[in-house]
């Protein structure tokens, strides 16, 4: 993540669009299983994860979702990568259910993959946070359930300039009013670098960007 990051959202009566500092999230690691079983066979990389944290990070917080949970759409030209990115996190408002927020969720991505503007959208929705899911020692994991994220979009742009015209555009602040009665905060980092360390099950020599 770029290290000043105040939030690109468009502001929105009712939600929290510009990100705490001292909850700003500085990076992500994702990855994606091929099976359920998947996690079990990887058991000793994990082991040598929960060694290493304490020596990089103050704070790591897993966020997972369960099979299915992540939707790829075709949008773009294949073979365009993508200049700019953005990660978004969104809170499911109190009172809202499960199921409205990622109906909503999938409108709002359906919407969004419609505009043309865009060389990549993701969508994932979480299970609820469990530390226990990744509680290494010596790392802080506190994450208040007033903290909590519940879906993510990852946007890529041809270049910044469309990054910052689509977050002008009156149609993403049409869609961030409709959002709100489903979102207490959105959240939406500018990423700086975006590298692949594994493709198609394989470990690579070296990243991809």
């Amino acid at each position: 993540m770029a290290e000043h990051n105040p939030g690109l959202w468009p502001a929105t009566r009712g939600v929290e669009t510009a990100i705490p500092a001292d909850r700003r999230i500085d990076g992500v690691a994702e990855v994606t299983f091929g099976s359920v079983l998947s996690p079990l066979r990887g058991r000793k990389q994990t082991r040598l994860a929960y060694k290493d944290e304490v020596n990089v990070f103050r704070r790591t917080l897993l966020y997972a979702g369960p099979p299915y949970s992540a939707r790829w759409y075709d949008v773009g030209v294949q073979g365009e990568k993508a200049g700019a990115r953005v990660l978004v996190y969104l809170r499911r408002r109190d009172g809202v259910r499960t199921h409205a927020f990622r109906r909503h969720l999938d409108v709002l991505a359906s919407t969004v993959a419609g505009m043309g503007v865009l060389r990549e959208l993701r969508t994932q929705v979480f299970m609820p946070w469990n530390e226990k899911l990744w509680d290494t020692p010596n790392v802080a994991h506190d994450n208040p359930a007033d903290q909590r994220f519940h879906a993510s979009l990852i946007l890529g742009f041809a270049d910044p300039e469309a990054r910052a015209a689509f977050f002008e555009a009156p149609e993403v602040v049409s869609l961030s009013d409709a959002l709100a009665p489903f979102a207490s905060a959105v959240h939406a980092y500018d990423v700086t670098d975006a590298l692949t360390y594994v493709k198609g099950g394989q470990r690579l020599s070296h990243y991809l960007p």
